[in-house]
């Protein structure tokens, strides 16, 4: 299939190989705006269905927020109460409130964790199928410009930052909102003059949380993006495992991996020491503010504008409020990445998808009889609008005719299957199929009608039931056994000890070329498509393998509309009508007869080239 190399059809989809060397576009640099804000809390309509749980869980986090506020409160009356030498019985009552504080405290915690996870961990499973089932959606130009690595990424480690998000990092930044507008309110009620004094200290530490905060979401996003690109790496280099040790390529995909993985230890260790920067510094502000508070306070004390115990709650609350501002600056970077991986995720919503849709039984004026016409079809790839890969294309196929493609590399007969397919439509003209424009037809009920068996078998890494049952998913067995013996598969599935239940391996690498060539014949059988597209399925085969994929290819061909393409034309010879495509154009068209008696036509030349030798 040779128009786009990278590519392979299998089964009315494109199942995309990715071009060793591509480079994944940079990811864009993540700030809070509100436009960043107004696409995170996009996400959250995703919690809509468990938005109770969500709301008791809220709830249960106000709860711990305001036994967090008040237990410095209840110390500082406790140590008023030792201090003015009140009643043991008063000071047991104090007691007994700060321990039914800390029984409330913890229930509310663990109640509030518990529903958090039991909401995101639903969420999170919600947004991985949504995400799933849009991506598979989507159309083959879509998957031009992307890598499989990439979109990965995109489904595992973006939605973990967000699993992150919507447990923690919310609940974290809610607790720390309360704490800090709660504490400083309670602060103003003990001491307005030493409240409006730790005040005037708390902008140097938010100068610093900002600072830091640019440099470290930066990082973050730099790291995010190379974990990005070395699990592409993995992939890629296990996907051709076969290739990679055909070649002796273990090594040069190990120093490329190394060269990855120390790019993020280079990273992750200039994060740690902008972080451990951070730390030190706002540890330092925390503390030193604190030895101001204390000293403040006891000139207060001294001068009784404050009580012993106020001040001991106030040097309490201080320290809550310092240390909620110093972990700001996490939820912020953690903010960052949610953010960031938010837009990542909404990118790949925004796409269009096709139209696709379960067909849980055909209409009758929706079964295809065969015929096809191209109508001047012209046609370009996305990514080369200057190039046109078919031009004015006009060709009429009859129903249960043998048609093959025929034409050097490059000439358009891979484009002229994937439009067949509607994997892409055309830029200008139109196809149709019994007269009907193929825009009409609804994509799903057009694909189920056809099938492909490529030349470049893709097989998944399960069973050969499973492999041939993915022609007609939910097929008994009996159909799938039948569908094998038509392929000639049988004999050979039959002398496995596991028979069916046999594993393919990684792309069927398990079988000979022969046999994925007749697994993939099995898959199509069982599809019964009324229009089948081949890729030439025998030139790589020995002589027994050919003959017995090429008896069953004819057997498949019977009673069907078959396109063929042809790279060995003995195998054509029959053909009824044969299409000689060059540089996107049909330049002959007729019986191999026909065409051999051409004065220097492309198809005599390829003929005698081909038989001469």
């Amino acid at each position: 299939m040779g128009d786009y190399p990278a590519q392979a059809v299998e089964n009315g989809y494109l199942t995309r190989k990715v071009c060793e060397g591509e480079i994944m576009e940079e990811p864009k640099k993540q700030k809070i705006t509100l436009t960043g804000l107004r696409k995170l809390f996009q996400l959250y309509s995703y919690i809509k269905p468990y938005k109770y749980e969500y709301a008791l869980g809220l709830l249960f986090l106000l709860g711990s927020s305001v036994a967090s506020l008040a237990f410095p409160k209840l110390l500082g009356q406790l140590v008023d109460l030792g201090d003015q030498g009140k009643l043991a019985q008063e000071i047991d009552r104090i007691a007994l409130v700060l321990v039914i504080v800390l029984i409330v405290q913890s229930v509310c915690s663990y109640f509030r964790i518990y529903l958090f996870v039991h909401v995101a961990e639903k969420t999170l499973a919600d947004l991985r199928q949504s995400t799933f089932n849009h991506l598979i959606r989507l159309p083959m130009k879509f998957f031009q410009h992307r890598r499989v690595g990439e979109l990965n990424s995109r489904i595992s480690s973006d939605i973990t930052l967000l699993q992150d998000a919507l447990t923690t990092t919310l609940a974290e930044f809610l607790r720390q909102l309360i704490i800090i507008v709660g504490g400083v309110s309670l602060l103003m009620v003990t001491s307005i003059k030493l409240t409006l004094f730790m005040l005037a200290i708390v902008p140097v530490i938010m100068i610093l949380v900002v600072f830091f905060g640019r440099y470290i979401r930066k990082l973050s996003k730099q790291a995010q993006s190379q974990v990005a690109d070395s699990n592409t790496i993995v992939e890629e280099t296990l996907q051709g495992i076969q290739s990679v040790k055909a070649f002796t390529n273990e090594f040069f995909e190990m120093a490329r991996y190394r060269t990855k993985t120390i790019e993020i230890a280079h990273t992750g260790i200039k994060n740690g020491k902008l972080r451990g920067a951070f730390s030190s510094l706002t540890i330092l502000g925390i503390f030193g503010s604190m030895v101001a508070v204390i000293w403040k306070g006891a000139a207060l004390l001294a001068a009784g504008e404050l009580a012993t115990g106020e001040l001991f709650s106030f040097v309490i609350y201080s320290m809550f409020i310092g240390g909620t501002i110093g972990g700001m600056a996490d939820v912020f970077a953690r903010v960052q990445k949610f953010i960031g991986a938010t837009e990542d995720l909404l990118e790949i919503f925004n796409e269009p998808v096709e139209q696709v849709a379960e067909i849980p039984k055909l209409q009758p004026d929706q079964i295809l009889h065969g015929a096809i016409r191209f109508n001047n079809v012209s046609f370009h790839y996305p990514s080369r609008t200057e190039m046109n890969v078919l031009s004015e294309v006009n060709v009429n196929i009859s129903p249960d005719t043998l048609v093959a493609l025929v034409g050097p590399s490059g000439a358009g007969k891979s484009t002229f299957v994937s439009l067949l397919l509607r994997l892409f439509d055309p830029v200008s003209g139109q196809i149709l199929f019994d007269e009907k424009d193929n825009q009409n037809i609804p994509v799903s009920v057009l694909r189920s009608q056809m099938a492909i068996v490529p030349q470049d078998i893709f097989l998944f890494g399960g069973s050969i039931r499973e492999n041939i049952a993915y022609g007609k998913p939910g097929s008994t067995d009996e159909l799938i056994l039948d569908a094998a013996r038509k392929a000639n598969a049988w004999e050979f599935i039959n002398q496995f000890p596991e028979g069916l239940e046999t594993l393919v391996g990684e792309r069927g690498t398990q079988l000979s070329g022969g046999q994925r060539q007749r697994i993939a014949i099995a898959r199509a059988v069982l599809k019964n498509p009324k229009i089948l597209i081949l890729d030439e399925a025998t030139s790589s085969l020995d002589s027994e393998s050919e003959r017995l994929v090429q008896d069953a290819l004819e057997n498949l061909m019977k009673g069907r509309t078959s396109i063929v393409i042809a790279h060995r034309l003995s195998t054509i010879r029959q053909a009824d009508h044969i299409l000689v495509l060059d540089n996107g154009r049909i330049v002959e068209q007729g019986t191999h007869e026909q065409l051999r008696m051409v004065e220097d036509g492309i198809y005599r030349n390829l003929s005698e080239l081909q038989f001469a030798g």
